[in-house]
Order: C-alpha cells, then structure tokens, then sequence
C-alpha cells in the first residue's frame, strides 16, 4: 500500500510538474504541486512552489494559509505566525488562519491568546472541528470545564471517527464528574488508535470503583 502510495504520488506530481511548465502563470497549478511535494515529504519543494504561487498572486490567501502550515510543521512559529496573520490581513473572514493563530499561540503557551483567535475562528465558521478540538485542550488546561465540555461535544459532532475528539470528550467529561460516559469515549478513543496516558486511564478506574 505504501509503495502504491508513493507512486501514486509520483505520477500525480509529474503530471502537476508539467502543467507548470505549460502554464508557468497559473497560481492553482503552482498551489496543488506545493501540496502534493508537501504529501511527498518534499518540503523545500513545496515551500518553492507556494512561495511562487504566492509571488504570481499575492492576494492568494489558501497559499498564504498553507505555506504558513508548512512552516508551522517545521516549528518555525514566527514565519507561520507572519503568513497568517497575512492571511487575515487580506481577507478577515478567513477562519483558518484564525485557527491556525490559535495553535501557534497554544505552542507558545499563550492559551488566553489561543482561545480568543479559536473563538474568532469559530464566530466565522463553526464547523472547523479542529480548531474544536484545539479549544478544547485550552478551556481543559485553563479549568474552563463547563465551556470545554461544550467545545468538545461540538468537536465529536463534526468529526465522529477522530479519536483525539472521543479522548477531548473523555477528559471534559471526566472533569465535569461524569464518569461514565468519560469511559465509554475513553474506550472509543482506544478502539480508535488513539495514545490515552495511562495516568487519565488509571484516574478514571479508580473513579468508577
């Protein structure tokens, strides 16, 4: 499958190769191959060919967005930082690189900030179940746990097969004292694949023993 994988990929960047040659203008063509080096593990590439897509139209706000998620994979926060609030600068509507804002502050250990760009994100569109997610994990970390249970049911309902979102849940209704139900999205989240820490796991038995 891994195999198939890459040569899957290898076809469908050859082909995105050759359209660039043929229409060296075309900001999508520049975006999408920027996408697919990125998939491909081939960051330098892909962040040539973002920054070119973004150099043929600087008003591309989803290149801003997603060269910004590649130098956030690369821990580079200020030049993520930079590329989104960029992206904002352009169009205010864009929720995620508010999103994305609040993750690089959530790095930062800034969760006051984290929460105020994720709630901005939200207000603009609420079915960003990641940035859900995310709000979540700070509401928790702040003692927020009325208002991070409500974030993580929202996350769990826009994205039922993520296990982070059945782990979210988990912990929000662990703090709010229902531990039951903590344990049957704890057992999902595990079903899922997700990494519970034992410490959450052994906490929550002795609660319901």
């Amino acid at each position: 499958m891994a195999e198939q994988l890459k040569e899957d990929l290898k076809a469908v960047i050859e082909e995105l190769e050759k359209k660039v040659e043929e229409l060296p203008d075309n900001v999508m063509a520049h975006h999408h191959l920027g996408l697919v080096y990125m998939k491909a593990g081939r960051v330098a590439e892909a962040i040539a060919s973002l920054d070119q897509a973004i150099k043929i139209d600087p008003q591309s706000v989803e290149s801003i967005i997603n060269l910004g998620a590649i130098y956030f994979g690369q821990n580079d926060l200020a030049k993520a930082e930079e590329l989104n609030n960029r992206a904002v600068a352009i169009n205010p509507k864009a929720a995620q690189a508010y999103a994305n804002l609040g993750l690089i502050c959530q790095h930062r250990n800034e969760p006051e900030k984290a929460i105020k760009h994720y709630e901005k994100a939200l207000r603009i569109d609420d079915t960003l179940a990641t940035a859900w997610l995310n709000l979540t994990s700070v509401l928790t970390m702040m003692g927020e746990d009325a208002r991070a249970l409500e974030a993580a049911r929202k996350g769990l309902a826009l994205d039922e097969g993520s296990p982070l979102a059945h782990n979210n849940l988990a912990v929000a209704l662990y703090f709010s004292e229902q531990f039951s139900e903590a344990k049957k999205h704890l057992d999902r989240a595990r079903e899922l694949g997700y990494p519970v820490e034992p410490n959450f796991i052994a906490s929550l038995e002795e609660k319901l023993h």
